[in-house]
């Protein structure tokens, strides 16, 4: 007898509690969807020769170039370690709007083309078998490019402005520019690409620019121009040299370290 109340008492634990039901306020009235007859429900079967398949990013498995994935290896690896002063001044440019007045007024002085040289000088060689007299005119504001070329102005203080590439490589051709600048006390200032400026003065890319000169209506745009590469870059030149670039850490990395902080 006691065997089957044990019995019995084990089947009722087993069994517990019945749960109360849910109330009906809580309870989520499920509203029917109402389908359309005319419309036939037509659902896709995406195996092998059947419907296409959705379109997906795939980019993660694109096998780029060769020479695309040095230029991604580069730009991480400069991220990652500690990029010295005089480099990590590249990575600062002048800013936008800036740099569209910069060019607005660049492209006015663009060096003459072929083209342009040849009618001039045809039309030159025909005044003189014309036996005309000669107009004597004065030459031109043109800028000038090329290293050579710029660090000559700035050694004779003539530039009155210097616009400098920020992706030059190898950047050792335009390294010392800056430090001359500041030490002629030639305003300069930085600029995003060297194909830009390359564009400037009809070539394929160039390094650096110079202002030797502007006319006169154009004076007051150079002005604010100058004063904007000063307060930007010849100002901030020796603060510029104190600051180390890099050392920025992958997401996965910021993480480990972030734990590692809490704790």
């Amino acid at each position: 007898v006691n065997n089957k109340a044990k019995e019995a008492k084990k089947k009722k634990m087993k069994k517990g509690r019945k749960v109360a039901p849910i109330p009906k306020i809580i309870k989520k009235t499920e509203v029917e969807k109402k389908l359309n007859p005319l419309i036939e429900k037509r659902t896709k079967n995406f195996g092998i020769g059947q419907d296409i398949q959705p379109k997906r990013d795939l980019t993660r498995f694109v096998k780029w170039p060769k020479y695309i994935i040095l230029q991604r290896q580069k730009a991480i690896i400069k991220k990652r370690l500690k990029v010295p002063p005089m480099l990590n001044q590249f990575s600062v440019s002048l800013h936008k709007n800036s740099a569209e007045q910069l060019f607005s007024l660049l492209d006015k002085y663009r060096p003459e083309s072929r083209q342009e040289k040849k009618q001039r000088l045809r039309k030159r060689a025909e005044d003189r078998v014309g036996k005309k007299e000669e107009k004597v005119t004065q030459r031109p504001h043109v800028i000038r490019a090329g290293v050579r070329e710029v660090t000559k102005l700035i050694e004779l203080k003539k530039s009155q402005l210097v616009v400098i590439a920020h992706d030059v490589e190898p950047v050792e051709i335009v390294l010392h520019l800056p430090s001359l600048c500041k030490k002629m006390g030639v305003p300069y200032c930085i600029v995003k690409g060297k194909a830009r400026l390359g564009r400037v003065v009809r070539r394929k890319t160039c390094c650096a620019l110079a202002i030797s000169g502007v006319n006169d209506n154009d004076r007051s745009l150079l002005n604010t121009l100058v004063t904007t590469a000063n307060n930007d870059f010849l100002n901030r030149y020796v603060e510029m040299q104190k600051t180390w670039g890099g050392a920025v850490m992958g997401a996965k990395s910021q993480d480990k370290t972030r734990k590692i902080m809490k704790l």
